[in-house]
């Protein structure tokens, strides 16, 4: 399965993510971006005005559809998407689970594509939230809580490890996830499988360089 070639891709003014990190911040443009799936935005960023370090509930099917795939699984396929693919759009965490922000439609069409491909069975538990689903998005701002006193990241249950900086972020659509799922698979599968990027949260991270982004 070749590497797919995003053909709607926006130029990003994404900083590189530094995943030493355990959270990044959205951007003014990022948070705009995300209130647009609501149907009253303003009310949206009017509560992160005031609560900028609280989680909120988004619907899908509008703005955005969410894969949601375990956190390790997840990690592989953020491996393959930046060294051999297109990049991502926006990734969070949220309760031991990735969650990456996909176009919409992609939650209707990527079961189907998984169930006819023949590594499909070896992705492990994926879950498709797009039109009538919801999914908690992590708070613009990470490391202080209300109080504002600093709070250890990684206690944050939910995080942005890409975070959105942009009105139009690209997103990658079905085709390109499933390519990730069944890369990931097969790295997963491989007797050679390398060590994961992810060795001990902060110790020697790797850098997706978004600038990458095509």
């Amino acid at each position: 399965m070749n590497a797919p070639t995003p053909t709607t891709a926006t130029p990003t003014t994404l900083t590189p993510t530094t995943l030493a990190r355990d959270a990044c911040d959205v951007t003014a443009d990022g948070a705009a971006w995300l209130a647009s799936a609501e149907t009253y935005p303003r009310s949206t960023l009017a509560y992160w005005r005031c609560r900028p370090c609280a989680p909120a509930v988004l619907p899908c099917g509008a703005a955005f559809d969410v894969v949601s795939v375990p956190a390790v699984f997840g990690r592989r396929m953020l491996d393959r998407l930046w060294e051999e693919g297109p990049g991502s759009g926006p990734v969070a965490t949220h309760r031991g689970r990735m969650l990456l922000f996909t176009a919409p439609g992609t939650a209707q069409r990527l079961p189907s594509l998984l169930a006819w491909e023949e590594w499909g069975r070896a992705v492990p538990s994926v879950l498709c939230h797009g039109t009538g689903d919801a999914v908690t998005v992590p708070p613009p701002t990470a490391g202080a809580g209300d109080t504002g006193r600093t709070a250890p990241a990684t206690h944050l249950e939910s995080r942005w490890l890409v975070a959105p900086d942009t009105r139009h972020p690209w997103l990658p659509g079905p085709e390109v996830m499933l390519w990730a799922c069944v890369r990931a698979a097969r790295s997963a599968a491989s007797s050679a499988v390398r060590i994961s990027i992810f060795p001990g949260g902060d110790q020697g991270a790797k850098v997706y360089d978004v600038s990458r982004r095509r």
